[in-house]
């Protein structure tokens, strides 16, 4: 496995600022987690709190400056010892080799043609570290009585992670030596870069993502220093803030769900040399093989000797990339933003607007999202739109009227207008909701791009005012697009024009599968969230690539501050997505070696 691991663990006295006493840190700690336990801080009091539990978290890092486990060396010194490593445990090495691609970090670089669906990738289980592998590792006995280990798989990879560094003889250290010394989530973010995603979307993703990952700490640190099943662990003398951010941030990054040994449900996993593989639009095109008992992963299109070998992370907004990978991606063609939508139950037809909607599976309150794309809203949205704008007359139609039940089909298709009045109303309520949403903002999108120009920008500034721009935009792209069919709509109505009238045997046309018209009884992205513990649980959105083998999905769980593993019996959630033109490139980081 090529040469030993040499670890070196610096103390207070080699570079930091003063020797801390236990009882001192413990109080510190004590602190730490008393203010991220309280109660939730009141509307518009969010940043004060941040700022708080900020202020804390620093005054410890100062303490602990110099305390943290470190190798000796930087990461490409590694990579052969990876590659060395991957070829002992009958890994694939051959067709592509580690590279610095300049601007986009290290990835996986061909060393040969290769074509598209070809398997050129696969990585065993034994390669794999797994909340399984943490189960029978030094970190077991804790495990097995601390509920919060055993509700939040990615803590566990994150704490399995953190010990295997500190392990001499861990069998994992060709692939951790390798792994970022930082990387880019907002959890490295200043203070001051933080700040220029105030008003957006953002902004309480990242601050409950900063509070989560102190109290982890906090918590943790307690357990390590008094637990006796913690006892063994190798973190006693060495388990800063900057370790766990980094574990954190690691696992984030990199998590994958990949089913268990028996197939009976699904776990965790960082999955060696293949999570090297940079983003760019495409389709799933990894899976897991039960049969071999290895991850594979096929080419997503045909790659010339030379050229960088990408993956697709699946459907995900900038803000989730920003949030959980640390990079903001160009061109995302599923790029969104959210808008929180809902009937009053002081509405005079809230009964009737909630009995349609409820009949095309939609809720009367949810979660939505706006499109960077033509249109802006999906399927699902129309149709709650458009009951959202009903009249009486109209909800009574939809419940009681000829072909009700197969009427409520074609809620979501925009071939099938409720009336011209009905789709003035839907489109005018959109492009004043996402007017309104745009005044929140503090600058305007001129402002932004200026600001953008600016040579001296930090990486992390410059993510987030990315961030905060593409939001405007597909605000601004809602508002264009909601003005331009509210006129489209009202000159239909003022010409007279014939409503195109739903007949019984266009039931057919909407159940066939090939039809271009959507469906909304499909069920789409937008879905209400749920919470775990303050946490989201992400479902993948992947195409199965072959029957037998279950989709991977690079950094697939949304955020390592909550998600928990399926329960057994559970398995993934499998969506369908459409392929998208690869071309458009980009990848997990931007001009600094942190995300790959």
């Amino acid at each position: 496995m090529g040469k030993k691991s040499r670890v070196k663990t610096q103390k207070s006295g080699t570079g930091a600022t003063a020797v801390v006493s236990p009882k001192e840190m413990m109080n510190l700690i004590s602190e730490l987690l008393q203010k991220c336990s309280s109660a939730a801080p009141s509307p518009g009091k969010e940043w004060e709190e941040y700022v708080q539990i900020r202020a804390l978290v620093e005054k410890i890092r100062k303490k602990q400056k110099g305390m943290s486990v470190s190798f000796e060396g930087i990461r490409e010194d590694f990579f052969s010892e990876l590659m060395a490593w991957a070829a002992e445990c009958r890994a694939s090495c051959d067709g592509f080799e580690i590279s610095n691609f300049a601007d986009e970090g290290y990835g996986l670089k061909a060393t040969k043609d290769i074509k598209a669906e070809e398997l050129f990738l696969w990585i065993p289980r034994k390669m794999l570290m797994t909340v399984e592998s943490a189960k029978n590792s030094v970190l077991g006995p804790l495990y097995s009585q601390d509920r919060i280990l055993q509700a939040m798989g990615n803590v566990t990879l994150a704490l399995h992670l953190l010990c295997e560094r500190a392990n001499p003889s861990s069998p994992w250290l060709p692939y951790i030596k390798t792994l970022p010394s930082e990387y880019d989530t907002p959890l490295y973010f200043e203070e001051e870069e933080v700040r220029h995603l105030l008003a957006t979307q953002a902004i309480q993703d990242v601050l409950s993502q900063y509070k989560n990952t102190a109290r982890q700490y906090a918590y943790f640190y307690k357990v390590i220093h008094t637990h006796p099943n913690a006892s063994k662990l190798p973190l006693k003398d060495a388990f800063t803030f900057d370790d766990y951010r980094w574990a954190v941030s690691s696992v984030m990054t990199r998590q994958n769900q990949i089913p268990t040994a028996d197939g009976s449900r699904v776990t965790l996993a960082l999955i060696p040399l293949w999570d090297m593989c940079n983003h760019t639009n495409g389709l799933i095109t990894t899976g897991y093989n039960l049969e071999d008992d290895r991850c594979e992963c096929v080419a997503l299109k045909d790659y010339k000797e030379g050229e960088q070998i990408y993956i697709f992370y699946g459907t995900r907004s900038n803000a989730e990339f920003v949030i959980h990978n640390g990079f903001f991606f160009e061109d995302n063609a599923h790029d969104r933003v959210k808008i929180k939508l809902g009937v009053s139950k002081s509405e005079r037809l809230y009964a009737m607007k909630a009995e349609v909607l409820a009949r095309a599976g939609i809720p009367a309150s949810s979660i939505f999202a706006l499109h960077c794309s033509e249109p802006p809203i999906s399927a699902q949205l129309l149709a709650f739109l458009r009951v959202f704008c009903m009249t009486e007359e109209e909800l009574r139609d939809y419940l009681v009227g000829d072909h009700a039940i197969n009427k409520i089909f074609t809620l979501g298709n925009t071939e099938f207008p409720v009336s011209w009045e009905n789709e003035i109303k839907l489109w005018t309520f959109l492009e004043t909701r996402a007017a309104l949403l745009l005044k929140t903002y503090k600058t305007a999108s001129e402002e932004d791009r200026s600001m953008l120009e600016k040579p001296d920008l930090s990486l992390h500034s410059r993510i987030a005012i990315k961030l905060r721009l593409a939001e405007k935009e597909i605000l601004e792209h809602a508002v264009s697009c909601g003005r331009a069919k509210r006129l489209h709509f009202q000159k239909q109505l003022d010409e007279g024009a014939q409503i195109p009238l739903y007949e019984e045997s266009d039931i057919a046309l909407l159940e066939n599968a090939d039809a271009k018209l959507p469906i909304i009884l499909r069920k789409l992205e937008e879905e209400e969230e749920e919470h775990v513990e303050e946490m989201n649980q992400l479902t993948p959105d992947a195409v199965c690539m072959n029957s037998s083998k279950i989709p991977v999905l690079n950094g697939q769980c949304k955020d390592l501050n909550g998600t928990q593993e399926d329960p057994p019996g559970g398995g993934a959630v499998v969506k369908e997505i459409e392929k998208h033109d690869p071309s458009a490139k980009r990848t997990e980081g931007e001009p600094k070696d942190a995300d790959k």
